[in-house]
């Protein structure tokens, strides 16, 4: 009977594995269509980095951005920030994503060709900008 249940489960996984194949194979060709659409994104947001509400010109790109693929987006939230509504087409769990795009006053030495060469007045002295830090946080609602 154990042998019977092992070769149950590691056929039901082949299967399982075999019908998310073609989901795989589509967002596999979705995400190769936009890698270096996104590659230039981060580029020029790392190039262009902005402190912390006063992110005025790359919440201008994001949004516009967003409202291109269809979604009702809400700009000025806290200020800088950008929030953009996708509703899918059936009832059920929600997800919210919150991403920082903000710089902080820090001098950027990395040897790239995009690296940020931004300076401000930051308490009192100049300082450089760059985005020193990364993350996004995912929710389930």
């Amino acid at each position: 009977m154990k042998k019977l249940v092992l070769a149950f489960i590691t056929f039901s996984s082949f299967v399982a594995v075999a019908q998310n194949a073609p989901l795989r194979n589509q967002v596999s060709v979705a995400a190769n269509k936009i890698e270096q659409k996104m590659i230039a994104w981060r580029r020029d947001f790392h190039e262009h980095p902005e402190l912390g509400n006063q992110e005025i010109r790359t919440a201008d790109i994001i949004a516009k951005h967003l409202q291109a693929l269809g979604m009702e987006v809400k700009t000025g939230v806290a200020h800088t920030g950008v929030v953009a509504i996708l509703l899918g087409g059936k009832p059920g769990p929600v997800v919210a994503l919150r991403a920082d795009m903000d710089g902080l006053p820090v001098i950027e030495r990395t040897p790239v060709s995009f690296a940020s060469k931004v300076k401000v007045q930051y308490n009192g002295k100049e300082s450089g900008v760059m985005h020193a830090c990364g993350h996004i946080h995912i929710w389930p609602c």
